[in-house]
């Protein structure tokens, strides 16, 4: 069987980590949002917060873990982006949000899901 191209495993990482998500009681606002600063994976509420995710994915045998992969630059980008969809929304004054990481590790099933929430700060 061929590996899959990153693109083809983002997706599926991506699907199982909305479903992880609403299995937790997330309800989702957007995927894939896309701003002239960056792309944010899943926007979802949790309860009364907005709630911008970062989907990562690794296997095993790869060396750096998936949050090491989410340096100083890329955290820049998710919150300029984040900022963006609520300016869009006009939202900006009056929600509550955090921005978390959802890491899956080479299964992509429930059991290698880890939830990092408030993964970096604004």
């Amino acid at each position: 069987m061929a590996p899959l191209n990153t693109t083809k495993q983002g997706r599926i990482a991506e699907d199982a980590a909305y479903r992880y998500l609403q299995q937790q009681g997330l309800r989702l606002l957007e995927r894939n949002f896309r701003s002239p600063v960056g792309e944010i994976d899943l926007i979802m509420k949790d309860g009364d917060i907005i709630v911008f995710i970062e989907v990562r994915y690794r296997s095993s045998n790869q060396v750096t873990s998936a949050q090491e992969t989410i340096d100083y630059r890329k955290c820049r980008r998710i919150i300029k982006a984040g900022n963006h969809y609520l300016q869009k929304h006009r939202l900006c004054n009056m929600a509550l949000c955090r921005f978390d990481v959802v890491v899956l590790l080479q299964g992509l099933n429930a059991d290698a899901i880890e939830w990092i929430r408030n993964a970096f700060e604004t």
